[in-house]
């Protein structure tokens, strides 16, 4: 596959003026040019300048990381993750080398680059820093064609095992006296990352939670409330759609559960066109549902 410079800026967090200084300065890549003379470049490339990124972020000069042999390279990355640094460069580790390994469709590593950050940076910690800015930059290339579609399954896959098995490991952390929440996604919508994120939450701030995950048809959402009768429900928006689509669905759910509290997450370019009965809340940012659930003192 061929990538851009602004392809591996994306992709890498890297800025393009400085891909092309270390590219000029220290002969890091060698791109091949169009017949116009644009620079692209391979899937070597790219894998090389993540593990520069990767190197860089860990504390090593540039002049240094780009002299090294793939090989050299790949020791060094294996060595580096056990080694404590500061957050953001520890973030940007973690981003460049699952991206990495994603790419090539290494299982293991990845499990283990997720599993050494939830260690460093705990669940919640690794989403708001790694597994969220990591999903920006691979949603970003994947709209470009820069990134293959079964790359970005194959990653998102991953984190989505790694979720549930954070929240089974809290089961035991609900209390009868908190809040009943309801987590599902429309029957259009079957990204559920931050739902699942939302679970596991929830669960860790001691709430009870029915969770039925992606697409639940609006006739199977009306028999779960009526036979379990939640105090909230949780949903999120992510595609695109009309605003009077949006609207209607949301209206729906008010009229239908008046009774139950309905928060709302997702794609603000849509969520921040609709006007809200007074039954749903808009959860804006991550700190607003912390916020919320966050036990009373």
């Amino acid at each position: 596959m061929n990538y851009s410079i602004s392809d591996l800026e994306q992709l890498s967090g890297v800025s393009a003026h400085n891909i092309r200084i270390w590219e000029r300065r220290y002969r890091a890549f060698t791109p091949s040019r169009t017949a116009g003379n644009t620079r692209f470049y391979d899937d070597d490339q790219l894998k090389k300048l993540l593990s520069i990124a990767g190197l860089y972020h860990a504390g090593y000069k540039i002049s240094k990381a780009c002299a090294l042999s793939r090989e050299e390279m790949n020791k060094l990355l294996k060595n580096e993750i056990d080694k404590t640094r500061p957050a953001q460069h520890q973030h940007e580790y973690f981003i460049s080398q699952i991206i990495s390994n994603a790419l090539i469709f290494h299982e293991y590593a990845v499990n283990e680059l997720i599993t050494k950050s939830f260690e460093q940076n705990g669940v919640l910690g690794t989403y708001k820093f790694v597994i969220y800015p990591m999903l920006v930059r691979a949603g970003l290339m994947w709209l470009n064609n820069s990134l293959c579609p079964s790359q970005e399954h194959f990653l998102s896959s991953i984190i989505r095992q790694k979720l549930f098995s954070a929240i089974n490991d809290c089961l035991e952390q609900q209390q009868n006296s908190k809040p009943l929440w309801l987590l599902f996604l429309p029957e259009d919508e079957d990204h559920d990352i931050g739902l699942l994120l939302s679970s596991y939450m929830l669960r860790t701030a001691g709430h009870r939670v029915i969770y039925l995950g992606a697409q639940v048809p609006i006739l199977a959402l009306n028999h779960t409330v009526e036979s379990t009768q939640p105090h909230n429900l949780l949903f999120f928006m992510t595609r695109v759609r009309p605003i009077a689509n949006a609207q209607a669905y949301i209206d729906q759910l008010a009229s239908t559960f008046k009774s139950v509290k309905i928060y709302l997450s997702g794609n603000k370019q849509v969520i921040n066109s609709v006007h809200f009965p007074k039954n749903v809340y808009w959860l804006e940012t991550l700190p607003d549902f912390e916020q919320i659930i966050a036990p009373v003192i």
